[in-house]
């Protein structure tokens, strides 16, 4: 069955005046000790005793996503986060079953419009080998990567690609990233990128990627778990301290378009209920009017008594679905409100109502 996907894109900025109230608890009172350092190459350590269970947690985050790609090469972040798994250097073999045998878990990588991680919860006796592991991957990985792994890899994410778009409402990222943010914005293409741009993809690519934000001093290494962290400290520079610190980055500039009137877009898919999607630009990760605006959402659609929820789905009966979320991202945000219209009931009603 065939029914119709409504996207609603609204202005530019909302802005929410909550009364003020007494909170339940002080954030103040919240305390998680670390110890952090910085390597002479400019590598930031953050260490987290918990001596609770004999297992370490070791993540990388390297401050670079699908932002920092160049017009005509979209994709390439993630792209690159698959082939930081295929083996470096000085172990050139297949990063999760060296870390399974060991008894990973919680292994992976994710990347997004402003970082990729790094994340493996390994066994205390496995620190040394992951450091090692981490370490020469960081330091020394294009001499493992060659033509055909970049092809392998290049067809996995073509692959996770087509299964995404093939999903109930795949489409909709996509066609609300391209609608909110203008041709060239840094946010304007999606992670996974376009099919034509996985092609393009060369060595080359590879090469200049590795060398422009795979730098030490562009990374964070946080080590969490039943350490020491004077201890850790010393093992980290035995490991990480030789690599290169990478060249000095730019950082592009918050950039929040502005939107001067409302759009509308639609496509048909496979679904049995039409999904309406209201999307608005918001402020910036960090900023005041970004944790209030995630406060808004909260009130609007978290739990039975939440406005919509309890509107649409508890009183009119007339949704599936009612949430609302912000995305907060490095140089703009965007607000979401998503609503699935139960089959029989009347679209342009259940948009009055959420209005």
């Amino acid at each position: 069955m065939k029914k119709l996907f409504t996207l609603a894109v609204m202005l530019c900025a909302i802005t929410f005046l909550l009364a003020q109230s007494k909170p339940t608890f002080n954030p103040n009172d919240i305390d998680i000790p670390y110890k952090k350092y910085v390597l002479e190459n400019g590598l930031r350590l953050i260490v987290h005793e918990d001596h609770k269970a004999p297992i370490v947690a070791v993540n990388v985050w390297y401050h670079v996503g699908s932002k920092n790609e160049k017009p005509g090469k979209s994709g390439f972040a993630h792209l690159f986060e698959h082939l930081m798994f295929n083996g470096s250097e000085n172990f050139n073999d297949d990063y999760f079953k060296a870390l399974e045998k060991i008894g990973a878990t919680d292994l992976n990588g994710t990347t997004n419009n402003d970082r990729t991680n790094y994340f493996q919860n390994v066994p205390l006796a496995a620190l040394d080998q992951v450091l090692f592991l981490e370490s020469d991957r960081m330091g020394h990985l294009l001499g493992a990567i060659d033509q055909a792994k970049l092809d392998e890899q290049r067809g996995v994410v073509q692959n996770e690609k087509r299964q995404g778009e093939n999903q109930p409402y795949g489409k909709q990222g996509d066609l609300t990233t391209k609608a909110m943010f203008p041709k060239g914005h840094p946010y304007s293409w999606t992670v996974i990128g376009e099919m034509e741009d996985l092609n393009a993809a060369s060595l080359e690519d590879v090469h200049e990627w590795f060398k422009s934000y795979y730098g030490a001093a562009n990374a964070v290494l946080v080590i969490a778990g039943d350490v020491n962290a004077e201890e850790i400290y010393q093992k980290v520079k035995l490991y990480f301290g030789d690599i290169p610190s990478g060249p000095a980055l730019s950082r592009p500039d918050v950039n929040i378009p502005v939107r001067t009137a409302d759009t509308r877009e639609s496509y048909q898919d496979r679904v049995p209920e039409t999904r309406i999607v209201q999307t608005w630009n918001t402020p910036e990760w960090g900023t005041r009017e970004a944790v209030i605006l995630d406060i808004a959402t909260d009130v609007l659609s978290i739990g039975k008594s939440s406005r919509l929820y309890k509107k649409l789905i508890y009183e009119d009966q007339t949704a599936s679905l009612a949430n609302a979320y912000v995305s907060n991202k490095e140089i703009a945000g965007n607000l979401y409100v998503q609503v699935n219209v139960k089959p029989r009931q009347d679209v342009a009603v259940v948009e009055k109502t959420i209005n």
